[in-house]
């Protein structure tokens, strides 16, 4: 027989033990300094969000659409996990990739964000989010990595403007207002900068009213830093182009169906076009990364500088072959 009693009679148990290397515990400890709340007011509505330090004297990256209507004279609020409080302003932001630097006044000596290498990534493998889900800030959540290079549209803020990007699917608890939050490996560095949840009723877009159902999407953070170092440095980013359209479609080779993104349109004097590549081609992978679909070819592209060489492995006539592409700029960047 098992005994009932009153829990709240029971004395309190004191942990001692020194948290584990890689912990969920250790890192939250570890990172919670550097991890900003962001409140954006423009007088008529209010945006919330999340954010990292990235730099002592107070660059903080975070999503473009959290906080996109400062730029209309909306005013940037930040708290900081030990209660302090700054005024901030917008620095430069890139709907198409929804990411954004803001800069805190009169900022010095904060604690800043490691980063890691989202290249190195494994299916599996332990994460933390940090965000102010709803409003609560420093909420702390983990869960694993579901899913790689799944490719989702970003929500890039005023205008609409958006663009496929290859996220990185976690099951961690994601809500409204953990946007533009770090994702951490479990040693505390930053892998991904989370930007959207599904919902039942939509499977990328944006943070619908519905709450998690363990499907969330971070930009990754090679993406995400790449981007932010050109905004700081000239207020704009530029995009790797390709100059191909592409739909999902598939070929035949060695006997088997493959997947992958079929060339509908080579535009003329593009990479693409000087490399090559002619309608129908079937590109199956770039630098060996697999595009099972067209979407994920383009969101590939979107993680690539002007002037990158890459190879693209085609089926054509029903036989495989690579093809190198010396990427350029997009012209509307």
């Amino acid at each position: 027989r098992v005994s009932v009693g009153n829990a709240l009679s029971e004395p309190a148990v004191h942990r001692t033990a020194t948290d584990k290397e890689g912990s969920v515990e250790q890192v939250a400890e570890n990172v919670l300094p550097a991890v900003v709340s962001i409140r954006v007011s423009n007088g008529y509505s209010v945006e919330e969000g999340s954010g990292s330090i990235s730099s002592d004297d107070g660059n903080i990256l975070t999503n473009n659409h959290v906080v996109s209507s400062a730029q209309q004279g909306g005013e940037i609020t930040v708290l900081l996990n030990d209660g302090k409080e700054y005024k901030a302003d917008f620095v430069a932001g890139d709907g198409s990739t929804d990411i954004a630097v803001i800069k805190l006044r009169n900022a010095s000596n904060l604690p800043v964000m490691s980063f890691g290498n989202s290249d190195e990534l494994q299916v599996g493998q332990q994460v933390v989010a940090i965000g102010s889900p709803l409003g609560l800030s420093a909420t702390v959540t983990s869960g694993i990595i579901s899913a790689l290079n799944r490719p989702v549209r970003a929500s890039g803020g005023e205008g609409g403007e958006s663009s496929l990007i290859d996220a990185v699917q976690t099951d961690a608890a994601i809500n409204p207002g953990n946007s533009g939050g770090p994702l951490f490996d479990e040693k505390g560095r930053v892998i991904g900068i989370t930007s959207s949840i599904a919902t039942m009723g939509s499977s990328s877009g944006g943070e619908g009213g519905s709450g998690s159902i363990g499907i969330g999407f971070a930009i990754p953070v090679k993406l995400a830093d790449k981007v932010a170092k050109q905004l700081i440095k000239s207020g704009t980013a530029t995009h790797a182009y390709l100059g191909v359209k592409v739909e999902t479609g598939g070929a035949e080779v060695d006997g088997e169906m493959r997947a992958g993104a079929k060339v509908v349109l080579v535009e003329g004097g593009s990479p693409a076009d000087k490399a090559g590549l002619k309608k129908d081609d079937v590109i199956i992978a770039i630098d060996g990364k697999t595009t099972s679909q067209g979407s994920a070819l383009t969101g590939y592209v979107r993680q690539y500088s002007a002037n990158d060489k890459v190879k693209l492995t085609v089926i054509r006539d029903s036989k495989k072959q690579d093809i190198d592409v010396t990427l350029a700029e997009r012209k509307d960047s």
